[in-house]
Parts: structure tokens; sequence; C-alpha cells
């Protein structure tokens, strides 16, 4: 049987705030291509600042220190520039972040502006409608795309932010909570997106929502403490859990 090469790896991946504090502590794990990947756990386990690691986000801040490795395609991000890292490795928040002073139109090229990559008009135009394709909102602003981004609705702003990391064609979408300030309709709308987006990107998603992992993801990771106590098929996870701390966390035990 022929062995999956992972698209990204964690590799005894740690984060420090300070010495004396580590947030997220030797986590290994592989992660499939063209697949989603939920990550788990009880608020402060590490899950969001693993993610911000792999977009290498804990560069803004000097104190925060990331050691171990994490390779993408066999490659350690932490000897890469971060402006290359971010066009391979998109980021999506917790909140839609639409660029207030921007149109619709620029808000879903801003990853060409913000890194001087000039495109001719045909092409800016054909990534436009591509990318607002892509998360179904073409047809609904079509017509307003001079329009400022926050003339949305909530969640038609955080489609717009998923067209807008997928205009540089990552291999990898990050996306931290990207559902919870959202009403149940426009979430629906997010996860029947991302489960058609895993064709052509691999999605590592941070959620508190236990329902949402076991609708979307193949594989999931739960976190505790900063350490990854368990890593697997999301269903089995559930049905099975490996670990007493993950069979607490699923059944509501632990918070």
């Amino acid at each position: 049987m022929e062995s999956i090469t992972p698209i990204l790896e964690f590799k005894k991946t740690c984060v420090s705030y300070s010495p004396q504090t580590m947030a997220v502590k030797y986590v290994s794990a592989a992660i499939e291509r063209n697949t989603i990947t939920a990550i788990m756990g009880p608020s402060g386990c590490g899950k969001s600042t693993l993610l911000r690691a792999a977009n290498l986000m804990h560069e803004l801040y000097p104190h925060i220190h990331v050691g171990g490795e994490i390779l993408l395609e066999g490659q350690n991000i932490l000897d890469m520039e971060p402006i290359d890292v971010r066009r391979r490795i998109g980021m999506v928040f917790q909140r839609p972040t639409p660029f207030p002073t921007m149109s619709i139109y620029d808000n879903v090229l801003a990853g060409f502006t913000l890194n001087g990559i000039r495109l001719p008009k045909s092409e800016r135009d054909e990534t436009v409608e591509r990318c607002l394709r892509s998360v179904a909102l073409w047809d609904e602003v079509k017509d307003v795309m001079g329009k400022k981004g926050t003339f949305l609705s909530g969640g038609q702003q955080q489609r717009l932010c998923i067209a807008r990391a997928l205009a540089m064609k990552p291999d990898v979408l990050l996306m931290d909570e990207p559902t919870s300030a959202l009403d149940p309709i426009a979430t629906k709308h997010i996860e029947e997106l991302m489960t058609e987006l895993q064709k052509e990107v691999t999605i590592l998603i941070v959620t508190h929502n236990m329902g949402q992992a076991m609708r979307v993801s193949k594989r999931s990771m739960f976190m505790y403490l900063g350490e990854l106590v368990e890593y697997g098929d999301t269903a089995q996870m559930f049905s099975n859990p490996l670990d007493e701390r993950t069979r607490a966390y699923l059944t509501g035990k632990m918070g």
C-alpha cells in the first residue's frame, strides 16, 4: 500500500509565550491533502495558538517562540519567509474581517495588493469572479461590486473573507472558529462551502462546535492543556475515543 505524503505536518511543535509559559507542547500530527481536519478542545487548550503558528502569525510578536517543525510539503515553514508561507497557507478568522475601506472587488484582490503583485485587469476580473463563485457569492454581489465589503451581511462577509483567502490559490486554508459569530443559516452555508472547497484546498478548522466537527471533518484532533491528546478518524473518535479526557470532553463532562 502506497503511503500518503502529508501536505502539512506538525513535528514536536511548541509555542511559548514566555520561557515559563508553553501554550502548545510537542504536538506531532500529519495532515492529509484535500481533507478537513477539526481541532477541538476546551478554551485555552492551545488549538488556536497551534493554528496560527501554521500561518506564522506569531512572527508579529517578538516575545512568542515557536519550536519544533511545521512542514509544508516537506519544507519547514519556520525557515521560510512569512510572505511566502501566507501565499500558500490562507487564514480565515472568527469574526468576518473584510477591509472596511475596500470595495467587495478590491477585498478579493487584497492579498495581491498587499504583496505588491500587479495583475492585468482581465486577470483581476477573472480572479474576482472565480473566487466569488467558489464561495457561492457571485450572484449575490455581481451588481454591487463597488460597495464596501462591510455592506454585506455577516455570513456574506465571511464568505468574502474566504474568497479573499482563496484568491492566492493556497494549498492549505486555516479557519479559526469561522462560524461562531454567524447565525444557524449562515453557518450551514459555510459548512456546505467547506465540504465543497476541500476538493481544491486542505482545510484545518478550529471549532468548539462538536456537531460541526462531526458534520464536516474527516479527521479530528483533541487538545488539552497544550497537548495533542488524540488524533484520528472523526467518526471513530466520537463513537469510541481512545483517551478518557477525549471521552469526558465529547460527553460534556469537561468544559
